[in-house]
């Protein structure tokens, strides 16, 4: 019995040990400081705004604050290529622009803190902009030190990370508010994330700067030319070369299209989920409880599963392992929608949704991380990630139309059709271009 016992210890020790490094543990930290201003200039605000009687007209047009986080390509080179003076000297090119974008994040979320949605409601406004530029700008920095900091067979491990601290931020910024908001203050709730945030940049302080790049060394050389010279050097470097680098890949095209669809089925599914459980009578409680407290508990198993799969298995084959359960496991909204309100079924349906949806996630961000050339990291992973974000936010918007034609068992039954061209063309890119991922090295 001793020999067993010993044997499972050493094989939990084996699979758990990795997630403990210390790379590993400050990405989750990072991962923590992404997700916590997503919801401070929208989601949680939104609410704040209404209790102080707002119109919704007004709260709708909120939601354009959001737009930074779809155009950070356009400044994502300036992260790449750009120097802070004195601060990249002290500090290195990726902690320096890291601790910019925090402390000025630390100051955009106190100005929030601090407004009066009442009588300035254009200036709270302002804040909630100045919140998602400055998160969508952190944003780059922090997928490019997290892709430079991890080798390649670390990058599951680190997708999983960063992934699970994005969703822990994202539940404090919304339960964690609300819970601090109705008993202490608005303003001491955003307070109370802004001094978060200002700790994650003390912390950044002291983290290891990723090794100088080539990118870096040509930021440093073109200082010897002369101004026009060195500034059309500097826009053929981390402006044009991310993009036409990314061109001369075999199959980039169809890496390109792949990018787009490989979530686009769960995109079509979770942009209907809240008003689904709504229509089946689910109490607003019963949502948060299961869906969210239950639901990120399940994700994280889900994102440590994808981690270990990809370490064991391969990176494109945890891809298709991944798809597959991810397009299946949409069927289980359809058997949600016959059982109608049934808190045991709801679970099982989260349940299976996360964990798929958390395993998919891991070797998808991944994927995304090895695709980038490190030459010009911030700006490349910037535009994949915009890519990624277009099935979420665009392609998937005719999903309401879908379920008033066909009602909701069959949209559920759609959505993991829908989920097929992402798989489809997963398998042409292993046939014909197997090794597009590692095309990126010189």
């Amino acid at each position: 019995m001793v020999k067993p016992y010993k044997k499972f210890h050493e094989l939990l020790f084996n699979i758990l040990s990795p997630y403990f490094q210390k790379r590993l543990l400050f990405v989750l930290i990072l991962g923590f400081t992404s997700g916590l201003p997503l919801l401070l200039s929208f989601g949680t605000l939104s609410a704040w705004l209404r209790e102080a009687e707002i119109e919704r007209s007004t709260i709708g047009l909120f939601s354009l604050v959001g737009l930074p986080y779809a155009l950070k390509p356009l400044w994502a080179p300036l992260m790449d290529g750009a120097r802070i003076p004195f601060l990249t000297n002290v500090l290195g090119r990726r902690r320096s622009w890291l601790i910019t974008s925090q402390l000025m994040l630390v100051i955009a979320i106190s100005g929030l803190a601090v407004s009066d949605p009442r009588n300035a409601t254009f200036s709270m406004a302002i804040f909630a902009v100045l919140v998602a530029f400055f998160s969508a700008s952190q944003d780059i920095v922090i997928d490019a030190y997290r892709i430079e900091i991890l080798d390649d067979d670390e990058q599951g491990l680190g997708a999983a990370m960063v992934t699970y601290g994005y969703r822990i931020g994202m539940l404090v910024a919304g339960a964690g508010v609300f819970f601090l908001a109705d008993f202490w203050t608005w303003t001491h709730a955003y307070l109370t994330m802004a001094s978060l945030v200002l700790l994650s940049a003390v912390l950044v302080s002291f983290a290891k700067e990723p090794s100088i790049s080539s990118g870096e060394h040509f930021s440093q050389s073109i200082k010897k030319l002369g101004k026009i010279e060195s500034l059309s050097r500097w826009v053929g470097k981390f402006i044009l070369a991310p993009f036409s680098e990314f061109a001369t890949r075999p199959g980039w095209l169809l890496t390109l299209l792949f990018i787009v669809t490989f979530k686009l089925g769960d995109a079509f599914l979770s942009t209907m989920t809240n008003p689904f459980y709504i229509d089946l009578g689910f109490t607003k409680t019963e949502i948060a409880e299961i869906t969210k407290l239950f639901g990120l508990c399940a994700l994280g198993v889900g994102l440590f599963i994808g981690g270990v799969l990809i370490k064991k298995i391969g990176l494109l084959p945890s891809l298709v392992v991944t798809g597959v359960l991810q397009a299946i496991s949409n069927l289980v909204f359809a058997y949600q929608a016959i059982a109608g309100h049934d808190i045991s079924v709801l679970t099982l349906t989260i349940a299976v949704e996360n964990v798929t949806g958390g395993m998919g996630t891991a070797a998808f961000v991944a994927y995304l991380s090895i695709l980038t050339n490190t030459e010009f990291t911030a700006t490349q992973y910037a535009l994949l990630s915009a890519l990624m974000s277009l099935g979420r936010s665009v392609l998937s918007s005719p999903s309401g139309y879908l379920v008033d034609a066909v009602g909701w068992f069959d949209f559920f039954v759609y959505s993991s059709i829908i989920a097929l061209p992402g798989l489809l063309l997963l398998l042409v890119l292993i046939k014909v271009y197997p090794n597009h991922v590692g095309a990126k090295d010189p």
